[in-house]
């Protein structure tokens, strides 16, 4: 009788019921993310990076890390995926959310001032990276949320 309970238990957790699990409930994927950016002959500028795809201009953002917080996380974000280094400010800037994969995405984004820029760093084979002013960032990023932070960065200085 008592193997029949295990075998119960091992089976709900077999991957294919947890795959039938996670594809009939919405997942809420938290992630944090940056705006890099840097003071360009006085004007603000933001560094965006197109999307691991190549068809979409986003910032750098990922998971957050178990044992990070979300500013630590998103450093690293920004190093992997932008050659960008830099000390994360620890005030939260805003949240915006995204689908991905059938499941939603919640993204904590922060400021993070360019410190150094890199020539190599580890997704530089899979990624663009471009330096431009706020109008061209809000008119490139697809999510309506992320337009409306960076229409508020002026107001961050």
């Amino acid at each position: 009788m008592r193997q029949s309970y295990i075998n119960l238990v091992a089976a709900a957790f077999a991957p294919t019921t947890i795959a039938k699990i996670m594809s009939i409930t919405a997942l809420l994927v938290e992630q944090s993310g940056v705006i890099p950016y840097r003071i360009q002959d006085g004007e603000i500028e933001v560094m965006l990076i197109t999307s691991s795809t190549g068809k979409r201009w986003v910032i750098p953002k990922g998971l957050i890390e178990p044992d990070m917080t979300p500013q630590d996380s998103a450093a690293k974000e920004a190093w992997e995926e932008a050659g960008l280094l830099g000390k994360v400010l620890p005030d939260l800037l805003g949240t915006y959310k995204y689908q991905k994969s059938g499941h939603t995405c919640h993204v904590e984004v922060f400021l993070l001032p360019v410190q150094t820029i890199l020539e190599n760093w580890p997704e530089a084979s899979k990624r663009k990276r471009q330096w431009v002013s706020i109008p061209k960032a809000i008119k490139r990023v697809n999510e309506p949320e992320l337009k409306l932070i960076l229409a508020d960065l002026p107001n961050q200085f």
